[in-house]
């Protein structure tokens, strides 16, 4: 079953960057979102592919459902440690720029980045125990009926059509809101730039993938996988339907 999504499920966002967003549906256009399942329900972690700033951006101009996105810290503390992050990170690391090119572009591209993210409201993800803190804000968006958007991929050699790791935060966030009672539904999703398709899969629990004893990184990778079948799934047979797709990714992965 393939819906389309509306534009609106946005909370938490101020009437300048609505405004501002109105001008990026020319850059970014609308992807056919093909669910395997019912499609999303608030108050669920919704994990995604990366492909660069196309999968966030399609998510947060077209999805139906309101979210919050997991960025790294540096991305949303000032102008200076996003620039330093842009530079190094983002366009060298995992885009392979050139590093003075990509300092050299990022002097105009980071001010207009800083002011996108102060809009986006994203939520900052830190590697050390600063991530208390994240995971108290998200919490505090999932009880206020907001999904959590997350990009796990290890993206140390770019990002790649395969993906090579998912790191397991988001996995110790389902597992503290069950210490809660909070069952979240996990909803592994795969960006097909090229197609311009966004495959959402059915819904995963976490009291299903944790029901064996499955550690963080078992699950992570688990789920790691299941994404990767997502991207390998041709959408456009029209002798299988969703469902049946969705039913044989049950049964693989």
């Amino acid at each position: 079953m393939s819906k389309k999504p509306t534009d609106g499920g946005q909370k938490n966002r101020k009437l300048w960057f609505k405004a501002f967003k109105k001008l990026l549906v020319k850059r970014y256009k609308r992807p056919e979102f093909i669910y395997l399942g019912k499609g999303f329900t608030t108050g669920s972690i919704i994990v995604s592919n990366h492909e660069g700033t196309d999968a966030p951006l399609s998510l947060e101009l077209y999805c139906d459902t309101p979210i919050r996105m997991w960025g790294a810290s540096e991305m949303n503390s000032g102008l200076v440690p996003l620039y330093k992050y842009q530079t190094r990170v983002y366009y060298h690391q995992r885009k392979h720029w050139n590093l003075h090119l990509a300092r050299l572009f990022c002097l105009l591209a980071s001010p207009l980045t800083n002011l996108f993210y102060k809009g986006l409201n994203l939520i900052s993800t830190y590697r050390d125990v600063r991530f208390r803190k994240t995971l108290k804000e998200s919490i505090e968006a999932l009880e206020n009926g907001e999904s959590i958007v997350v990009f796990p991929e290890d993206a140390t050699n770019g990002y790649l059509p395969e993906l090579e790791g998912f790191f397991p935060g988001f996995v110790m966030l389902a597992e503290v809101c069950a210490r809660r009672g909070m069952d979240l539904p996990i909803y592994v999703t795969y960006f097909k730039k090229k197609e311009l398709k966004y495959i959402v899969d059915q819904p995963i629990y976490y009291s299903e993938l944790s029901r064996n004893g499955a550690t963080r990184a078992e699950i992570a990778d688990r789920l790691r996988h299941r994404c990767n079948a997502l991207g390998k799934i041709n959408t456009d047979k029209p002798k299988v339907s969703t469902e049946e797709i969705g039913e044989e990714l049950l049964q693989k992965v």
